[in-house]
């Protein structure tokens, strides 16, 4: 009987253990919706608004863009830049899925049976979040807490977002977002910044053995970094890959064979001091900064070019930059080593004839300069202890032609060293349409920030002596076949502005007689300068100077003939381009438009231009210049070798046979050496030279235009003759219908290149 009595009570008691347990339940789901419903109202935090959805905030970096399509550089915050989901790869697309969310295209955003299946073993067959909440969580959450309740409530906004997301956007837009925002390491924000970093390459170029390495980084890419670590990285690629075969998107031969792969980087750090065109993209950005300031977002505010995402079509071309890099690089590591050579003779090295209070006053100008300098003083130390600090050594890594190298010196000591270097400004342009071809404003950015395009003025020498032959032409009517007498000449004082008579002379002291204005230039002859600007007047050549663009003051003294005047190279290509655009003045341009983000339009280039001269006369200069690559300085690049028979710096195979027009200019104890060069649909300007204009070879031999910088205008135009996607003209410069200037002269044959070389030595020279 007891035990029927317990047996009914166990039986009057179940039903209130059954009512219980809904009771459990349900305050249990009531507060599983109230944390919901709170996380939802923001209660437990900020969720993002329909508006945040719909403009999820990223760091967008400004693209730089080639007019052949290429990325050559970035501003940003954070080097990330969006792309479509049409852009991208189906390997790249299905390793992601098959590693990291098999189940994307079945959910909603919340995976519920890989959320049972986690919360069953304790996370132990893995984590439950989809693609959906990553990207919830890389938008608007950031990184877990450490504390678990407050993980929890993260863990349920994630899920709201992740819910939103999925309505408000389609499966392939997640996809895309989710790429474009994941931080690759190493610079690289986005799988087009990945994809150019790790691999240089565009995403939709990515083999699948890479798209797996790249999948493999979003388990934790600062873990699997493969600068850092190789093995690991490919040991997770190849987790990916057996992912991938087991959702049948590759076969088991095809795993076996990639895996067996090594793992191959093409490494380029897309920082702002590194890569291609350095010079012009800093140049670029301070465009921008005045840019912004005078064009606003509808809304009247800023853009950012740090973070808006701009891409800016520029008319640089990528594939002619990287050939003027390569000729700059080629030539000055080679002529490096000669100035090298002859410095450990110079005791002052690397200046010359100069003595140890100008020495100082140099040295001490470039202390103040330095970056130690203003961090010290910024500190508040005084300039004795500064100065002092100079004097210690201490690790540093310098710039070498080949390579970094670690190195203990004294500051002091490497403020010498960075002296040494020969420095260049090539700026190459199409005449015609006034775009920017190629920028090249030092050899490392990283060391030498200082632009020698457009920031450094440098004596032209006698690259100037063409805008006076054509001030003479237009003036007073000669013709390139006109002969003048190559005699000693004398301005008076008092004439044109001279304080005290003024008696240039030829280098050499010869003088050759009656020659031709084509023989005079291509010869540089200063006797010949100087009688044509007394002809003419100083006022009338620099009135032609402003027309063609240059914007330096320029003293109104007869000695300006022989270039004894401070011009960019930027000027000087732009002004030399007016005679190979027969006459008219184009302004240099390098940008074509402006977008945003999106795609609209905020900006487009209007070409600037205006006549200078006549077609007859701007034609009759171009054949004047062609002189000198005939019969003058520039006759190398005809030939198959240096002139000098020195290889190690000379010695480059040219053997151009395209009409050329061009003029090397030299200044006084060969500081600066140029060479301007033209063919019909390009001009290219060339400067070579010490920071100080104190360092410089000691002879002639090497300081001059012909040795320091012609060569690279040859080289350049070489690797551009040699690639066939590009189109750099071969023909005749257009000759104007109805010529009335006579320019077909008379040329006697030269014997041979080294005879001219020799003569040019002296003749170039311009005192």
């Amino acid at each position: 009987m007891a035990v029927k009595k317990k047996n009914k009570s166990a039986e009057a008691d179940f039903p209130f253990y059954i009512k219980r347990f809904w009771q459990i339940f349900g305050i249990g789901v009531g507060i599983v919706v109230l944390i919901f419903l709170l996380a939802s109202w923001g209660v437990l935090g900020h969720m993002p608004s329909f508006n945040d959805l719909e403009n999820p905030e990223s760091n967008l970096a400004t693209e730089i863009i080639s007019s052949d399509g290429e990325t050559i550089g970035k501003f940003y915050n954070e080097n990330r830049s969006s792309i479509t989901y049409e852009e991208l790869p189906k390997h790249l697309v299905d390793a992601l899925v098959a590693t990291e969310d098999e189940r994307f295209y079945e959910h909603s955003g919340i995976d519920g049976r890989g959320t049972l299946r986690a919360a069953t073993s304790f996370g132990a067959s893995g984590g439950a979040s989809t693609l959906s909440q990553q990207l919830a969580k890389q938008l608007f959450h950031g990184e877990g807490s450490k504390n678990i309740v407050m993980r929890l409530f993260q863990k349920v906004k994630e899920w709201i977002i992740a819910i939103r997301l999925e309505r408000q956007y389609t499966k392939n837009e997640i996809i895309a977002m989710y790429f474009n925002v994941y931080d690759f390491n190493n610079y690289a924000v986005g799988i087009r910044s990945a994809a150019k970093t790790y691999f240089n390459k565009s995403p939709k170029e990515l083999t699948i053995d890479e798209s797996a390495m790249l999948v493999g980084m979003f388990k934790n890419s600062s873990l699997y970094n493969p600068i850092r670590n190789a093995q690991g990285v490919k040991n997770r690629r190849n987790v990916v890959l057996q992912q991938m075969e087991k959702s049948d998107i590759i076969t088991e031969v095809q795993r076996e064979k990639l895996s067996a792969l090594p793992i191959t980087l093409d490494f380029k750090l897309q920082t702002h001091k590194e890569g291609i065109a350095t010079y012009f993209r800093e140049y670029l950005r301070e465009f921008m900064k005045g840019w912004v300031r005078e064009n606003k977002k509808p809304d009247g505010s800023d853009y950012d070019i740090y973070r808006d995402g701009l891409k800016i079509y520029t008319t640089i071309d990528s594939r002619m930059q990287q050939y003027a890099e390569e000729a700059v690089y080629a030539h000055l590591a080679n002529l490096q080593e000669e100035f090298f050579d002859q410095a450990k003779t110079n005791k002052n090295a690397p200046f010359i004839k100069i003595s140890e209070t100008e020495t100082e006053s140099l040295m001490n100008r470039a202390r103040k300069n330095s970056e130690r300098y203003r961090i010290m003083k910024a500190e508040g130390k005084d300039d004795a202890a500064i100065m002092k600090s100079f004097t210690v050594k201490s690790k540093m890594r310098v710039f070498s032609w080949k390579g970094e190298r670690d190195t203990i010196m004294t500051p002091n000591d490497s403020i010498r060293y960075y002296k040494h270097f020969l420095q260049s400004g090539v700026m190459s342009m199409d005449p015609e349409t006034g775009y920017v071809k190629a920028w090249v404003g030092g050899i490392n950015y990283k060391h030498f920030q200082y632009d020698h395009v457009n920031q450094g003025a440098r004596q032209v020498g006698s690259t100037f002596k063409p805008f006076v032959y054509a001030t003479a032409i237009e003036q007073q009517g000669y013709s390139p076949c006109d002969s003048i007498i190559d005699s000693p000449f004398t301005i008076p004082k008092g004439r044109h502005h001279v304080t005290e008579s003024w008696t240039p002379r030829n280098s050499n002291s010869e003088y050759r007689g009656m020659v031709t204005l084509k023989k005079a230039l291509a010869l540089s002859i200063n006797t010949v300068s100087a009688k044509l600007i007394d002809r003419v007047g100083p006022e009338a050549v620099i009135e032609l100077t402003k027309k063609l663009g240059v914007k330096s003051e320029i003293p109104a003294q007869p000695s300006i003939a022989l270039g004894a005047v401070e011009i960019t190279v930027h000027d000087m290509v732009a002004a030399y381009a007016t005679f190979a655009n027969q006459g008219i003045y184009i302004k240099p341009e390098v940008i074509t438009k402006i977008e945003d983000k999106n795609g609209n339009i905020l900006y487009q280039t209007m070409p600037e231009s205006h006549d200078v001269l006549n077609k007859d006369i701007a034609y009759a200069v171009v054949k004047l210049l062609e002189g000198v690559t005939e019969t003058g300085s520039g006759l190398r690049l005809r030939t198959q070798g240096g002139g000098y028979g020195y290889n190690r710096v000379t010695g480059y195979p040219y053997a151009l046979t395209n009409p050329i027009a061009g003029k090397t200019g030299t200044t006084q104890n060969q500081s600066d050496g140029w060479f301007m060069g033209m063919v019909p649909n390009l001009v290219t300007g060339v400067w070579v030279g010490n920071e100080d204009r104190s360092a410089h070879f000691k002879s002639i031999t090497f300081g001059q235009g012909a040795t320091m910088a012609l060569p690279i205008w040859g080289m350049y135009m070489k690797k551009c003759y040699a690639d066939k996607t590009l189109t750099v003209s071969k023909e005749d410069f257009k000759r104007p219908a109805n010529l009335a200037i006579k320019v077909d002269c008379w040329v006697p044959k030269v014997k041979d290149s080294t005879t001219v070389d020799s003569e040019q030595n002296t003749d170039e020279f311009d005192l």
